[in-house]
Parts: structure tokens; sequence; C-alpha cells
């Protein structure tokens, strides 16, 4: 067991490690209905998301009808994200496998992260509705290091290393280009999950490896290590 290439393994959130897309819809949606637009399908705002709640938003009022003016466009946005946070955790659980995984990284003393454009205050709320947070020794959120410090940047993911005491090799687990490219910028390598709310094909966003289910993920890190 000691011999797991890698001590420290950071994982992205929305359509990664969760599968948040139906909570996300609601809020989406809510902030939609409030311009009387119509509702975009659940299964539809996958494809929207990535990138954080206000492009979640841009993309759902392009599919809707248009942009808005920027002053509106900032009220939907916060009516969106406090919808959210008042119903955050009602249909979010970990993918398929995912508890599983968990448990194997942890077997093999592997230090647990989660790296998400998403707001911290956000992801620990779900993380603490699920009863996960103890398993991560940090939740870095897209606003933790202040503005224009989110994926692609590498910023979190250094932030992920420097509170693990640079302990080790690290990889990293997502599903969009935001994070090959923050974990290539951070020189990790990254593995992509295929059942994401991936922005392309999982062969092309230049990840290491690519997973189609959780109980792949640690005979893929041994492969890259």
């Amino acid at each position: 067991m000691n011999s797991f290439p890698f001590a420290i393994v950071g994982f992205d959130l929305d359509g990664t490690l969760l599968d948040t897309h139906k909570d996300l819809a609601r809020a989406a949606n809510h902030a939609l209905s409030l311009e009387g637009r119509p509702a975009v399908p659940a299964a539809e705002v996958r494809d929207l998301i990535g990138g954080g709640a206000k492009k979640m938003l841009v993309r759902a009022l392009e599919v809707t009808g248009g942009a808005l003016p920027p002053d509106r466009f900032e009220e939907l946005h916060a009516a969106l994200l406090a919808f959210y946070e008042a119903n955050i955790c009602i249909d979010t659980d970990l993918f398929p496998g995912g508890y599983a995984m968990l448990d194997a990284l942890e077997a093999r003393g592997v230090k647990l992260a989660v790296v998400t454009n998403k707001l911290e205050r956000f992801a620990r709320a779900i993380f603490d509705g699920l009863g996960l947070t103890d398993r991560f020794y940090t939740v870095i959120g897209g606003d933790t290091l202040g503005p224009g410090r989110s994926k692609p940047r590498p910023d979190l993911i250094n932030l992920m290393l420097e509170r693990a005491g640079h302990a080790g090799r690290a990889a990293y687990v997502g599903d969009s280009i935001y994070d090959t490219g923050a974990a290539a910028a951070a020189g990790l390598p990254c593995v992509a999950v295929s059942f994401g709310f991936r922005d392309r094909p999982a062969h092309d966003l230049g990840a290491a490896a690519v997973i189609d289910h959780f109980d792949e993920l640690v005979p893929a890190l041994e492969r890259l290590g």
C-alpha cells in the first residue's frame, strides 16, 4: 500500500466528484423565471455548467433569449446564488463508485483535497450536508484567494499543495478544460472523468488519463506513477 505513487489527490467538485446538476438546474431556472424566461431541462443544464455559477447563468440566458443588461444580470446572479444556497444539497451526491474510491485512496495513505471554482462556502455546505468534510484536508473555492485566481490559473492548486506541506507527488482529477489547464499550469498530471459536465469530449481535454467510472481511478493513478 505504501508504494502508491501519489501522496496527494485533488478533485474538482461539480461534474467530477459530485453530481450537482439537478440542484444547479433548480437555481438556474429560478433565476430565469424571474426574467420570464422558460426553464431549461435539468439534463440540458449539465451542458451549461463549468467555470462557476456566473458562466452557467450567461449560458442559460443565451439559450433562452439572449443576454441582459449588466445591472439586471447581476440581480439574477444574486438571486441564483441565494436560491442555490438555500437548496444546495437536495439531489447532490457522489458519482457512482465515489465512496469506495475515497476509501481506497485513504487506505493508501493519500491526502484528499477539493479544488473548485464554486464559492468556498457553497462547497463546504455541500460536504457538510453529505457528511464528507472530514475526508478532505482542505476545501478550496474559486473565491478563496480572491478575484481572478480561479481555474484555469494554477493558483488554487498551488494553494492545495502548500496546505499539504508539499508532502509528496500530487495529481488532480477533473472534467473540464479549466481543470486540465490548471493542473498543467501547476505541473500536475490530471485524470479526466468522462461522466462529468465536460465542455468537450473527455479525450480532447489534454488529460494524462481518462476514466469512465471511479473504480478506474486508482489503477489509472498507479499507471501514471
